[in-house]
């Protein structure tokens, strides 16, 4: 089976090599465009309320809690959407997400150009934005094996995390100046414009085999969309492969976000405040997504997909959160996060493509939100308590060189900013012992070889998920 595998894939790269790397992408690369221009107006709206929010309190609390207002919903109604958009046309459900994330904005504007946004109105904002972001991973995750080949899924995957790291990139440049110089008004007429254009895009792609619903009419009645959405977990868990490879997953998103939670914080404490200082990490964020990206649609990935996603893990922890932690200044903060930003889009992508390999296409709303619960659903609690153990338990410990910080005192100091950089160390060194223990597991480290893809129009072969 393993052999088999091999030889499918050195036929997929011979067949590259003749088409071209991009050949046959136009639909999907229309709808990357305007994925990325939307993710651009998304991430300076993003910086704009980070920026106001910081500048209003000083407070580390403030910050972790606008981020857990557009997580939770996120996380919490990402099963409920996957169930939702395995129920409609690919093409309507990415539609849906862009218009309902256009309407919040449109709100947001009124509100401001009518007598200014209060800080619970950002807040709630935020969490109406992620009630429209859940539907996106799922309808994206769905409609990527409708608008490319098999052999393109990884490169697929990698140009759409590209595309967030592009609106890193332009995001904190464009909303440090606007900012400065526009104000909030302009930003939210902008980010209008984005939604606008990525609903273009979409409305002018044809995916082929978008039969929508009905198209398991045979299977009898339609079920609950809750058992639906229940459905979508119980089939990661029917098979140990995927089963570990989320759980793995799930523990490394919860102590890597513990540390990632308290970047800008940190970034901030340690520059005085300075928000050239912030805009620049976040920039080198972007620059490290986007070269990985492009990396990734030139090389497509590894071949073996799980073991080069968990050693990538260990990769990102070692530089993005270790090296951040104890280097000090702009320049060393850029260049550590730089390159664990980098490895992320490989992360992603390979991610992605298992999933779109492995599952059905009918069942890809369902598990790519179930996927989206299962792995974010730590993001919330680790956001949520490392903005106040930052505040009151790790920033007073490092000023007092007390407790643990008799030993990492040393290595992060004593200044402010340091109890967080203790925070993102620690975070670090978790993450490489969660993927280690991943790289243990045979059922994470040889699925390609445990779980056969699952046949396509494209991919003719096994019809069913078998494990052995």
């Amino acid at each position: 089976m393993a052999d088999a595998a091999r030889s499918q894939d050195d036929t997929a790269h011979d067949g590259e090599n003749r088409t071209g790397r991009l050949s046959g992408m136009g639909p999907f690369m229309l709808v990357w465009s305007g994925q990325a221009v939307s993710l651009v107006g998304n991430s300076v709206l993003r910086f704009a309320f980070v920026f106001e929010t910081w500048s209003a309190t000083g407070r580390a609390t403030a910050l972790t809690t606008l981020s857990l207002c557009a997580l939770l919903p996120q996380v919490l109604l990402s099963p409920l959407a996957g169930a939702f958009v395995d129920r409609i046309r690919r093409r309507t459900a990415l539609q849906l997400a862009d218009t309902g994330g256009l309407l919040i904005v449109a709100l947001l504007a009124v509100l401001h150009f009518t007598g200014g946004l209060s800080t619970w109105e950002v807040y709630g904002a935020v969490m109406l934005l992620g009630c429209a972001a859940a539907f996106q991973f799922p309808a994206l995750g769905a409609a990527v094996p409708l608008l490319v080949e098999k052999r393109q899924l990884q490169r697929a995957n990698s140009l759409l995390a590209s595309a967030k790291s592009t609106a890193d990139v332009g995001g904190p440049a464009l909303g440090g100046l606007l900012v400065a110089f526009s104000g909030l008004g302009f930003i939210l007429v902008a980010d209008l414009v984005s939604f606008a254009l990525a609903l273009a895009a979409i409305r002018v792609v044809r995916m082929r085999g978008d039969d929508g619903p009905g198209k398991k009419a045979a299977d009898g009645p339609r079920k609950r969309l809750v058992a639906e959405a229940v459905e979508g977990m119980r089939f990661l868990f029917r098979y140990p492969s995927l089963r570990d490879l989320m759980l793995a997953f799930c523990f490394v998103n919860l102590v890597m976000v513990f540390g990632f939670a308290a970047v800008q914080p940190m970034v901030l404490a340690r520059s005085g405040g300075e928000t050239s200082a912030l805009a620049s990490v976040n920039t080198a964020i972007g620059v490290g997504g986007v070269a990985g990206g492009v990396l990734m649609a030139a090389w497509s990935g590894p071949r073996n997909r799980a073991r080069g996603m968990l050693l990538g893990i260990i990769g990102m922890c070692l530089s993005a959160q270790v090296a951040m932690a104890l280097v000090g200044g702009v320049v060393g903060w850029c260049a550590a996060i730089l390159v664990g930003a980098a490895l992320m889009p490989m992360i992603n992508g390979t991610m992605q493509a298992i999933v779109q390999t492995k599952v059905e296409q009918e069942w890809h709303g369902r598990v790519f939100g179930a996927v989206m619960f299962l792995s974010q659903i730590s993001v919330p609690l680790a956001t949520a308590v490392s903005g106040p153990l930052a505040d009151h338990v790790f920033e007073p410990r490092a000023a007092d060189g007390s407790g643990i910080f008799v030993v990492l005192g040393p290595l992060v100091g004593d200044g402010p900013g340091s109890g967080m950089a203790a925070m993102l160390l620690i975070a670090g060194l978790c993450g490489i012992a969660v993927a280690v223990v991943g790289m243990s597991r045979r059922t994470v480290r040889e699925i390609d070889s445990l779980l056969p893809d699952v046949a396509t129009d494209n991919n003719p072969g096994n019809k069913e998920l078998v494990e052995g």
